[in-house]
Order: C-alpha cells, then sequence, then structure tokens
C-alpha cells in the first residue's frame, strides 16, 4: 500500500496480510479484522490510530498520534484476542491492550517495542491500593475483567518507552489485572516481562499523597514469572517510583542502573510478592523523601542488590517492614539528608535519611553488605534496628559524619554487630533501646 486510500481498501477487502511503503496520512483509526497482519510503513493519525482484534500481527510498523491519544489498541468487542503480536513496532502516543467488555481470553506477545512519546496523565481509569492510585503506562496490559475465570497470557520482551529529552508522561510500563479492595479478578499471567530503556515523569504536582506512577510498574492481578530491566530506568517527577510490585513476582533481576529525580520517589518498593529480586546494578534517588528501597508489604525471600544511594532530606536507604529472610548489598548503603517529607501508604509523612531502617514487625534472617553503611545529615541514625535480625555483617563499617547522629540504634544483641567497625562524627557508636 502507497497510499491511504489503497489501505482502506484493502482492510475492507479479504486481504489476509496487507505491507505499507513510506508514510500514510489523514486517516481515521483503522481496524485489522480477525488475522490480517500489517507489515512495514508509517501510519499518521490525527486521534486514534490501529485498532486490533484477534490473532492480529503487526511488524516493522510505526503508528503516530497526539501524544494524549492511544496509537495501538483492541477491540473490546471480541470474546477471544486470540494471539496479538507486535514485532519491531514504535509508536508516538499509548500502546492499550485491555481485556474489558466482552473479551475473556487471549495472548499478547511483544517483541520488541519503543514508544516514543506518550501522556497518559488524562486517563481516567486507574488502579487503586495502598492509599494510591497508579497512572496508567506508555505500553499498558491491563486486565479489567471483576471474573477470576477470565486469564489473559503475555510475553513481553524489549519493551523500551520515553528518552532523557521526552519522557513518558504518567508511567513507563503497566502490566496488571483486576483487584478491587483486596479481592482479585481477572488476571494476566505473564511468561516473561523484558525492558530496555524507560524514561518517565508522572507529572503529578508537588504535595500529592494519594497518585502515584511508575517506571515499570507489575500492578496487583498480575502474576509475572519473569521481569528482567535489561535498560536502565529513570523516573523524574513527584511521586514516581522507579521499580513498583503489586502483583506476584517469581524473579525481577535489574542490570541497568535505576535512577529517580523526584520527590517522594522509590528506586524500588514492594507492596506485593517476590521470590527473588536481584538489583546488580547501583540504586539511585535524589529528591525529598526519595528512597532507595522500601518493602512495606507482602513477602520477599530474598533481596540482592549493587549499591544504594539516596541524596535528599527524608530519604531513606532501605527501609524493612516485613519478613526477609536474606538482604545483600555488595557495595555500599549509603545517605547525605537530614528530615524531611515522604510519601508513605497515601500520607505525607516526616522521616529522617536514615541508611538501613528494619522496622517492628521486621524479621530479616541475615544482613550482608560488602562496603559501607554512611550517612551524611545532621540527626540522624545511621543504622536503626527495631525488629527482629539474625545476623549482620558490614564489611566497610557504619560511618556517620553528621552532627548529633548516632550510628547504630538497636533494641537487641543482634549477632555479628559487636565485630562492625564504627566511624562516628559527633553522637554515639551505640545506642540501646529497651
Amino acid at each position: 500500500m502507497e497510499s491511504a486510500a489503497e489501505l482502506v481498501e484493502a482492510l475492507q477487502s479479504d486481504v489476509g496480510e496487507i505491507e505499507v511503503r513510506g508514510t500514510l496520512s489523514g486517516m481515521p483509526m483503522i481496524t485489522l479484522a480477525p488475522g490480517v497482519r500489517l507489515r512495514g510503513g508509517t501510519l499518521r493519525f490525527g486521534a486514534k490510530g490501529l485498532r486490533l482484534t484477534s490473532d492480529n500481527e503487526v511488524e516493522g510498523v510505526t503508528v503516530l498520534t497526539a501524544d494524549e491519544e492511544v496509537a495501538i489498541l483492541n477491540d473490546t468487542s471480541a470474546t477471544d484476542l486470540g494471539t496479538l503480536t507486535l514485532r519491531d513496532v514504535r509508536t508516538s502516543g499509548q500502546v492499550l491492550l485491555l481485556a474489558d467488555d466482552s473479551v475473556r481470553a487471549g495472548h499478547v506477545l511483544v517483541d520488541g517495542l519503543k514508544v516514543d512519546r506518550a501522556d497518559v496523565r488524562g486517563r481516567v481509569e486507574r488502579p487503586g491500593a495502598f492509599g494510591v492510585e497508579a497512572l496508567q503506562g506508555a505500553f499498558t496490559l491491563w486486565n479489567r475483567q471483576p471474573d477470576p475465570d477470565v486469564v489473559v497470557t503475555a510475553e513481553l520482551r524489549d519493551i523500551a518507552a520515553g528518552s532523557v529529552d521526552a519522557p513518558i508522561r504518567g508511567s513507563g510500563v503497566f502490566v496488571g489485572g483486576h483487584r478491587v479492595s483486596g479481592v482479585t479478578g481477572g488476571t494476566v499471567r505473564v511468561s516473561s516481562l523484558r525492558t530496555g530503556e524507560i524514561h518517565s515523569d508522572g507529572g503529578i504536582a508537588p504535595g500529592t499523597p494519594d497518585l502515584i506512577s511508575g517506571g515499570v510498574f507489575v500492578i496487583s492481578g498480575a502474576v509475572v514469572e519473569e521481569v528482567v530491566n535489561s535498560g536502565p530506568v529513570t523516573t523524574n517527577g513527584q511521586n514516581d517510583m522507579v521499580l513498583d510490585n503489586w502483583g506476584e513476582v517469581t524473579n525481577w533481576t535489574a542490570t541497568a542502573p535505576v535512577t529517580s529525580h523526584g520527590p517522594s520517589g522509590i528506586g524500588f518498593v514492594n507492596f506485593g510478592e517476590i521470590d527473588r529480586l536481584d538489583v546488580q546494578a547501583a540504586i539511585e534517588t535524589f529528591g525529598t523523601g526519595a528512597r532507595g528501597f522500601n518493602l512495606y508489604d507482602g513477602s520477599l525471600r530474598h533481596a540482592s542488590f549493587g549499591s544504594i544511594a539516596t541524596h535528599g532530606d527524608g530519604s531513606v536507604g532501605v527501609q524493612v517492614s516485613k519478613p526477609l529472610p536474606i538482604l545483600e548489598i555488595s557495595g555500599d548503603l549509603t545517605t547525605e539528608g537530614g528530615e524531611g517529607q515522604s510519601l508513605v501508604k497515601g500520607v505525607q509523612v516526616s522521616l529522617k535519611a536514615i541508611a538501613l531502617s528494619i522496622k517492628p514487625g521486621a524479621e530479616v534472617g541475615s544482613i550482608s553488605v560488602g562496603g559501607q553503611v554512611r550517612t551524611a545529615g545532621d540527626n540522624v541514625i545511621t543504622v536503626e534496628i527495631d525488629g527482629d535480625v539474625g545476623e549482620i555483617a558490614i564489611a566497610g563499617g557504619v560511618v556517620t559524619t553528621g552532627n548529633n547522629s548516632d550510628a547504630i540504634d538497636t533494641r537487641d544483641n543482634v549477632p555479628g554487630l559487636d565485630k562492625v567497625s564504627i566511624d562516628t562524627a559527633n553522637g554515639q557508636d551505640i545506642v540501646r533501646t529497651a
């Protein structure tokens, strides 16, 4: 096809495969009939773009819409998606695939997708939990059916979104199912979710307590065997989580930097269930209340990190509130700030930039740090142990450089703590709390 008229004519015929050459413009939203394959070319739309039905394959196609529009979507009057395939696809505008209305089954295969630009802040439909709602993503796969018998499966490889100069306005990658008031309905079962470079900025107003976004977001109702962040993931705005889990993940691995530049962001936060978390590269946050790693809720068996550094007031390095058998950091764990405001479960609260905080209710089997645990802020604690810790080893020691800041505050004699070197500039080495 070399003209919009030819493409429209082909779509109205029984052609099973359509190849586009060059750039076609001036079309209304187009729909691929069941089984139709579309290859090549650039399609430019003024409003919504390309709508899929069932068993469609889109390969080597660029779809351009306004940032606020949907570039690729699906017809929710189809009862079964069959297999929808996106291969080497590029868009300007959101890719939104829903199990809603009549859709009760289907499989989604993505093998190479880049969403250059998208603005999803105006979407009314948002999942809610833990006192907040979450913005949709530039790529969104969402099973909204309340019936738990409705299952959509997926294999999602090499999804990238945004850029340094044009971050996604909203979340980057969003995969989720249906869950309301703790009751799970339809699910999305994903064998693999692999992401490339992600840049996002939710554009959330400062001080907002009940709205968040994420660079890569696994929402409640998603069951994922493997998440791999093979490219850097960077968020830039207020309440922007870099990596966030509300769902169920067997293995989550990040091999590239995880970075937050906004207030109340978090490098990695877990409210769901994860067996193994392995962040091999650095987590680094910049901004008031922007924390490194939080285990707020749910379960996590084994968490390991390369290094974690925060640079703002109220920016805790690691905070654990639930059982965690193994916590490992191969490099340093450092914070630079003092006290500041941060978003916690839908409420803005005052936090101090503690490097390592084990809260009441946490049961940590072992803590191992290969480098230093260090704070630079005034009136903070470097290591706070209010929960249960089986053993601790900090090879580089605990270093506290701020004024009136204590190195270690603990209520128990934790095995291994007596072997940790302590360097305190202006405060106490160890405070024993009843």
